[in-house]
């Protein structure tokens, strides 16, 4: 589905979390499930993505992940201790596995091994970058993490490290959520390892933030409770559909190589079911895509999930403004009575004002949008 001799492009954490948040888009389970690009397909499509990390946070990144590890990690186990196990002994002398093998399914082995090692010794043990699996609609996903402590009672917790700062001891509570949403499918993948041993060691729910202090570049920590965000991804990814059942939904021979004819290319593309929302602006390379596809059928969801909710059973702003002008729509849905209400004070306020409906509707095309937002 790549093209040929085109390499797989990896999941993360992120990608994961994204698709997690958005589980009805068929689309983007199977182009993430096969490795394809995302970022070239939405070039070669001529709608060219803007998300992503910028260079400069991502080289900042690395320097304060680096001066957080230092010296075998020893400011990263003692916020460790501090925050989240302060009634156990210093972590003095921690141990620091060397987690290096041949490939992400030797790695993840490795790391296996190497946390169970760890929690049958007891005492405190820094993995520096595991490499964790997780089965995802049927498709494997290896996943990396920052860090994973084990505590010396066998408990073990994710260390996220960002570089966005830690001001008066709180941080942008979007990034520290998207942050937890990442985390939350680490400890789903920790949770699979901890299952093949008996007895499971506990996966502990909070897990460490580390970010810039202020506005220096010393390391402050922040305990954050995953639970919410733990229960809901691990739903989320429980409901995906099956790669292989949307791959058996494709044309033959369906291919998504940045490489072929834009027509062949846009065929392939929207042979695949797409759940658009404005959310996706911030998530998915193809968000320009899709919503140009979104606002050319008209659909409603274009306006984001709640007023998608809201109009139940109302799947085009055609039906809509239709539903609230009277021309279609069953008078006893909630939904239709809804409208043609908020079409009724519109109509009233406008005309108070002296401005004919008509003449609104007609020199701005977006306007009758704005009878499917009210309510």
């Amino acid at each position: 589905m790549r093209g040929p001799d085109v390499p797989a492009r990896a999941l993360d954490a992120r990608a994961l979390a994204a698709l997690a948040a958005n589980p009805g888009c068929r689309r983007r389970a199977i182009l993430d499930g096969a490795g394809v690009d995302k970022a070239a397909l939405a070039s070669a499509l001529g709608a060219p993505s803007v998300f992503g990390q910028s260079q400069f946070a991502f080289i900042r990144g690395n320097a304060f992940e680096a001066r957080v590890k230092a010296d075998g990690g020893a400011e990263l186990l003692r916020l460790v201790h501090e925050r989240l196990d302060p009634g156990a002994g210093r972590p003095d002398g921690a141990t620091v596995p060397d987690l290096a093998a041949t490939g992400p399914e030797g790695r993840a082995a490795r790391t296996a091994l190497a946390l169970r090692e760890a929690t049958a010794a007891g005492g405190w043990t820094l993995l520096d970058h595991p490499m964790l699996a997780l089965d995802v609609a049927g498709s494997p996903a290896f996943l990396e993490p920052d860090a994973v402590v084990v505590h010396p009672d066998g408990g073990w917790t994710v260390v996220e490290i960002k570089s966005f700062p830690l001001l008066d001891g709180s941080a942008d509570p979007a990034k520290v959520g998207a942050a937890a949403r990442q985390a939350a499918v680490y400890v789903l993948a920790l949770e699979e390892v901890a299952a093949q041993l008996d007895p499971a060691p506990r996966v502990r729910q909070r897990i460490l933030l580390v970010c810039p202090r202020d506005f220096s570049n010393l390391p402050a920590a922040s305990a954050v409770d995953i639970r919410k965000q733990r229960a809901v991804t691990g739903r989320q990814l429980a409901r995906l559909t099956r790669i292989e059942e949307i791959a058996d939904a494709l044309p033959e021979g369906a291919c998504f190589s940045p490489q072929l004819p834009a027509e062949e290319l846009t065929a392939a593309v929207e042979a695949v079911e797409a759940a658009y929302a404005p959310e996706c602006l911030s998530a998915c390379e193809l968000a320009f895509h899709c919503r140009a596809r979104s606002r050319a059928s008209g659909a409603v969801t274009t306006l984001g999930r709640p007023a998608r909710a809201e109009l139940g059973g109302l799947a085009t702003v055609a039906e809509v403004l239709a539903a609230a002008g009277g021309e279609a729509g069953d008078p006893d849905d909630p939904a239709v009575a809804a409208l043609r209400r908020a079409a009724a004070l519109r109509a009233e306020a406008l005309a108070g004002a002296g401005v004919p409906v008509e003449d609104v509707a007609d020199a701005r095309p977006g306007a009758g949008a704005e009878v499917a937002r009210c309510r």
